[in-house]
């Protein structure tokens, strides 16, 4: 079975998707980590964003995995270096748009992503993945939040325990939600694979809702349709 969760930056698709695969025991497919994951790459080694072809050429070379541990944490890795961290920094947030936007990329993830489905029940989260990656999934479904819950979660994953109200964190705040208003647009309008959500997935709002409420609303639908 194939569950795809859609969804804008820091709606909770990643954290949901986890939990997901753990109540069901799913396999996790966090697509949006593997873009990021080549954006750190260019960044990380000197490749001009901006230049489509050079990104595309590195996004074809390296290798990309993600490996469980006992304490039920998976991590990403980068040509056999671990890069969970690292593809969460705000300088990630700010190019990650451009890389996954050029089509030889997409192409590149996509037959990473379908390969992964092939033996097992999946969970794959990202924001093409009921349109375009996996388009007749069993179940389909389209997270969304309001952008100032979604900056407010995103910095406190980099910060746990932290407050916003502290002067320096406001300020990573504003920037971080500039950056996911920015993002919606750049996802919402490119021209290969936007963010849409598809014509059969369910829409569900976790604004209002903690983990526990989304996993079990999302868990029935598994059932349902299994």
């Amino acid at each position: 079975m194939i569950v795809a969760i859609d969804g804008p930056a820091g709606s909770g698709k990643s954290t949901i998707a986890t939990e997901i695969a753990k109540t069901m025991g799913f396999h996790k497919l966090d697509t949006g980590a593997m873009y990021r994951a080549v954006t750190f790459a260019a960044l990380d080694r000197g490749v001009d964003i901006n230049d489509e072809q050079a990104v595309t050429d590195l996004a074809r070379s390296i290798d990309i995995r993600f490996t469980s541990h006992e304490d039920e944490s998976t991590k990403l890795t980068v040509d056999g270096k671990d890069c969970s961290k690292q593809i969460r920094t705000p300088m990630v947030d700010h190019n990650v748009s451009a890389v996954s936007a050029y089509p030889g990329v997409r192409e590149a993830m996509l037959i990473h992503q379908r390969r992964a489905s092939e033996d097992s029940d999946i969970v794959a989260e990202g924001r093409d993945i009921g349109s375009v990656v996996f388009p007749h999934a069993e179940l389909k479904v389209f997270l969304t939040a309001d952008p100032k819950e979604r900056a407010r979660r995103r910095v406190l994953q980099r910060h746990p325990g932290a407050s916003l109200e502290d002067p320096s964190i406001k300020d990573e705040f504003d920037k971080t939600l500039d950056a996911i208003e920015k993002r919606d647009l750049l996802d919402s309008t490119r021209e290969v694979a936007p963010l849409v959500a598809a014509p059969d997935a369910v829409k569900i709002d976790s604004t209002s809702h903690t983990i526990d409420e989304v996993v079990s609303m999302i868990s029935d639908l598994i059932r349902e349709r299994r």
